[in-house]
């Protein structure tokens, strides 16, 4: 009897260790549709925005294009906000922050990723930091970079945090930050390897500490993709960072509280 007992117990192991490789196996696998979820647009799509803007569409290597937003204040512009955004569709979701830019007089510039949108070509880590480089390049033939905003959104503060340490800007701004994507995984996949696991580091920790530049951190304490203590560890780790925590807010909405607005026209100032 205790002999048939031990069998069963076995037999219970044996499962749960197949389910839990067998999960990490299929999370490996299928990453790239956890972390991406873009909507493509045909080429001769037509973007309808409420603000005047210009496109661009821009050959970067065989097979590979970037599609470029430029949204204009209609007063003269105190400077240029460079947008990354999240990870869903493309620019027409985020096109709301270019109202939220141009009205205190800001231009704002929006990439699409690889995949997203009018831009083709495959979203790795080092494709998503060579366009954004790209793009600051771009800005820098028109605007000084004490001139120059750099804004992340979500899966966007990676790139962001990226670029800000690696060229030269008036300030960074992060909505809804990861401390890193591996970082962020664990906080999902509690019991697996997530350094082994997911091949995309997005190390936002690792880019602050090289950005010279001043940072705010916008996040709500009810985030429900990315979580609050997220960016009190890179505020932790950080004395540059100026953490504004929106309480009860959540990952989508935080530009409806009034401390967003308020703090957001603080950190526009940054000298």
């Amino acid at each position: 009897m205790q002999q048939g007992k031990n069998n069963k117990i076995w037999l219970v192991v044996k499962l749960l260790f197949y389910i839990y490789v067998g999960a990490g196996l299929i999370a490996f696998l299928v990453q790239d549709l956890l972390i991406f979820h873009p909507t493509r647009l045909p080429p001769n799509h037509k973007f309808v925005f409420s603000e005047p803007f210009t496109e661009l569409n821009i050959k970067v290597s065989e097979g590979r294009n970037v599609n470029i937003i430029k949204f204009s204040s209609s007063m003269p512009a105190k400077g240029l906000v460079l947008f990354f955004h999240g990870n869903m569709r493309n620019i027409e979701r985020y096109a709301g922050y270019a109202t939220l830019l141009t009205k205190r007089h800001y231009d704002i510039w929006m990439i699409d990723y690889p995949g997203f949108g009018k831009s083709t070509g495959k979203a790795t880590e080092q494709n998503m930091y060579a366009d954004a480089v790209m793009l600051y390049n771009m800005a820098g033939k028109t605007f000084a970079p004490i001139d120059i905003i750099i804004y992340g959104k979500s899966l966007g503060t990676g790139v962001a945090s990226y670029l800000s340490a690696q060229r030269r800007c008036k300030n960074l701004i992060l909505e809804t930050p990861y401390y890193s994507m591996k970082d962020l995984a664990r906080h999902y996949l509690l019991l697996y390897p997530t350094n082994l696991l997911i091949k995309y580091s997005f190390p936002t920790n690792e880019h602050l500490k090289l950005t010279p530049a001043p940072v705010t951190i916008f996040h709500g304490t009810e985030d429900e993709v990315i979580p609050y203590k997220q960016s009190i560890k890179l505020a932790a780790e950080n004395p540059s960072v100026e953490l504004v925590t929106i309480e009860n807010g959540k990952h989508n909405n935080l530009s409806q509280f009034p401390l967003f607005a308020k703090k957001l026209d603080s950190a526009l100032r940054i000298q």
